[in-house]
């Protein structure tokens, strides 16, 4: 997607293609690395940029689960949840990248599915620390927050990137996305 979303009329596809933006923003960060670089935490933080691809899909899987079914403990995963933030043995950069498409995908496809964006979803249950019980969202509500989680995760994959090899988020989106060449280039 080229750097500005463009010109949209109607909500739901307006919606869609700035979450678009964002995940590219945080794909575009990984463009050209190796599964090592993709591994490497170049700050103090704990996060890379394998981690952090898969971090955002994994947070949108759960949010458009928790849409399709209506079970906030889905919020709540099985494994070690630091495993979510980082490549794991086995797991490579093209796995991530190959897992987030086909989440995006699926999301697509259940937000085009909705009837009504404004329509509540069934109330939160208990169990989830950082989400108190009996709070009703909308499908909007969880594509908002969705965009808003994946812009900063973008964010810090612009800073991880930057720290690894200098690379920014323009000379990235042009090279993923074969632009001409640039005089900032």
């Amino acid at each position: 997607m080229p750097g500005l979303v463009p010109p949209v009329v109607d909500e739901r596809a307006c919606l869609l293609a700035f979450l678009t933006q964002q995940r590219d923003g945080i794909r575009y960060a990984a463009h050209g690395l190796t599964d090592e670089q993709a591994m490497a935490r170049p700050s103090v933080s704990e996060l890379s940029l394998g981690g952090l691809i898969k971090h955002a899909a994994l947070v949108e899987q759960a949010w458009i689960g928790f849409i399709h079914d209506g079970d906030s403990s889905i919020f709540m995963p099985d494994y070690d949840w630091t495993e979510g933030f980082r490549l794991v043995p086995g797991e490579t950069l093209a796995d991530v990248l190959r897992f987030s498409a086909d989440v995006a995908g699926h999301t697509d496809q259940t937000v085009n599915g909705l009837e009504d964006l404004g329509a509540p979803l069934p109330p939160t249950t208990p169990g989830v620390p950082w989400i108190p019980a009996g709070l009703v969202w909308s499908p909007r509500w969880v594509l908002l927050h969705l965009i808003e989680e994946t812009a900063r995760h973008a964010g810090h994959a612009d800073i991880v990137r930057e720290s690894l090899d200098g690379a920014t988020c323009w000379t990235l989106m042009a090279a993923a996305e074969g632009w001409p060449e640039q005089p900032w280039e």
